[in-house]
């Protein structure tokens, strides 16, 4: 990571001290969105628990394969992003502006794969509020895929924030305005960000996916 550093605001006395209050504060605020998902997770857990068959014949469900080509590809942007923010504190502008579309195209492609899952599944009436008579007996398996859409779609729009902040630093970067590598924190915080996202959804898929196969 480099020291180079940005351009100290009047709150703050030396760029040091401005760095470790951004870096600070963005910790807070992906802790409180642990804490959000956290509660997704317990609840996961607490069902597969107690309605093991139930959980069982719900995963089955899910197209496994489309989960994990998902997968592949959200880890595919973990790299690039990482990659970003190693180009923006060395200074290289055009290999930042490479990774950070990179990271832009592969969000929004999982996004792709997201959404055509959830209209395969509408078809196949596991949406529980709509659609097609749900297929499974068990009131134990529509509580999964309550949890099921609601936790995929919490992902999806924290996943949506991420893209257009890239997609922002894409502009700046574009327009001139991202100055490298004295701006690079601002690269730094948006992959923190879109690394915490990409840690959510390796957990939600072998809990959603895989625990109950």
């Amino acid at each position: 990571m480099s020291d180079a550093l940005p351009a100290v605001h009047e709150q703050y006395q030396v760029a040091t001290q401005q760095l470790a209050a951004d870096r600070l504060g963005l910790w807070v605020f992906l802790a409180s969105e642990a804490m959000l998902f956290g509660a997704v997770f317990f609840s996961l857990a607490v069902y597969h628990y107690i309605h093991p068959a139930a959980m069982h014949a719900a995963t089955d469900q899910l197209d496994l394969s489309m989960g994990a080509v998902g997968t592949a590809v959200l880890l595919s942007s973990s790299t690039t992003m990482a990659l970003a923010v190693k180009a923006a504190g060395e200074g290289r502008r055009w290999e930042t502006l490479v990774a950070l579309i990179g990271t832009v195209v592969l969000g929004l492609a999982f996004e792709a794969i997201k959404v055509h899952d959830w209209f395969d599944e509408f078809g196949k009436g596991l949406y529980p509020p709509a659609g097609p008579p749900f297929p499974l007996p068990q009131p134990a398996a529509r509580l999964f895929f309550h949890l099921y859409f609601v936790s995929t779609g919490l992902h999806a729009v924290h996943l949506a924030v991420g893209i257009l902040l890239v997609a922002g630093l894409v502009i700046m970067q574009v327009s001139g305005r991202l100055t490298l590598p004295e701006r690079m924190v601002t690269v730094e915080m948006v992959g923190l960000y879109w690394q915490f996202v990409d840690i959510v959804w390796i957990f939600l898929y072998p809990t959603l996916y895989l625990v109950s196969r």
